[in-house]
């Protein structure tokens, strides 16, 4: 570990409430507690977690893990564990015969080192009833471990479409944590950050999108809405047919880019070619 790795997490622990914070989660271990809970054992609101948490979050001493509609946060016990390592190297040189000690503290590997990033995805249509929940439930699915999909609605309806979920269902997604719901459940002070907004309709031009941050890159794809489709049913299952997979094809190319060589105005390049692979 670098001096200055180490320089970071001690300061982001030089404070009372975010020690506090350290210590419960620490009780808690890889399983990680919701935002929710730590407010409500601590007594803390929501905008000071989020401060807090996002200050551990930098240090590289907790990490965030989304399982269905929460986002758990977590000690990075490897990163603690290299941070006890960086501190007592020099007691261990000079006292030879604890070393055997202090690496029974430290694992030769562990999982987090073969750990990639995820990026948070959110898709945006008006309803959240069709498109961007089939768009949440592919990604999920062609995007596990390395993205999590969130969806949602400017003006959402009360509940996904049945024709979509059936047919979700059928090809094999979890469809049980799909539901309608506002964009302004992602802007508050404990929401995900998002890495992508996505937009798959038109009828979002013209209006004003929250605020989710500068970390976004921010795309659009405009889809046919399948709720406007009055055709027979035999129609509609063909438009629903090739809905999914006009999605499936363009969410297996994203999840598939490069991001690690990538800056952001290419990956926000390559979201505009795919946007217009869309319109043609």
């Amino acid at each position: 570990m670098e001096a200055a790795a180490a320089t970071l997490m001690l300061a982001a622990l030089a404070n009372e409430t975010r020690l506090d914070l350290f210590r419960l989660l620490a009780a808690q271990g890889p399983s990680g507690l919701a935002a929710g809970a730590i407010a409500d054992r601590l007594g803390l609101a929501a905008s000071s977690l989020s401060f807090h948490l996002a200050a551990l979050e930098r240090a590289g001493l907790l990490r965030a893990t989304r399982r269905g509609r929460f986002v758990l946060y977590a000690v990075r016990l490897f990163a603690l564990r290299e941070l006890l390592a960086f501190l007592t190297e020099t007691a261990a040189a000079g006292q030879p015969a604890i070393a055997p000690e202090l690496a029974r503290l430290l694992p030769e590997a562990d999982p987090e080192d073969n750990m990639i990033p995820s990026f948070n995805v959110l898709f945006l249509c008006t309803a959240n009833s069709a498109r961007s929940i089939m768009a949440e439930a592919i990604l999920a699915r062609v995007g596990a471990g390395r993205f999590n999909a969130w969806s949602a609605g400017s003006h959402p309806g009360t509940a996904p479409q049945p024709a979509v979920l059936e047919k979700l269902a059928a090809l094999g997604h979890d469809v049980s944590g799909l539901r309608s719901k506002s964009w302004n459940e992602f802007t508050g002070p404990t929401a995900p950050p998002m890495d992508f907004v996505i937009a798959l309709c038109d009828t979002l031009e013209g209006q004003v999108c929250p605020d989710f941050g500068d970390r976004a890159v921010t795309g659009a794809w405009p889809l046919p809405d399948p709720g406007k489709f009055s055709g027979t049913p035999a129609e509609q299952a063909t438009m629903l047919n090739e809905l999914y997979a006009s999605l499936l094809r363009r969410l297996q190319i994203f999840a598939s880019l490069p991001f690690a060589t990538l800056d952001r105005m290419a990956v926000k390049r390559r979201l505009d070619e795919l946007g217009d692979a869309v319109r043609a």
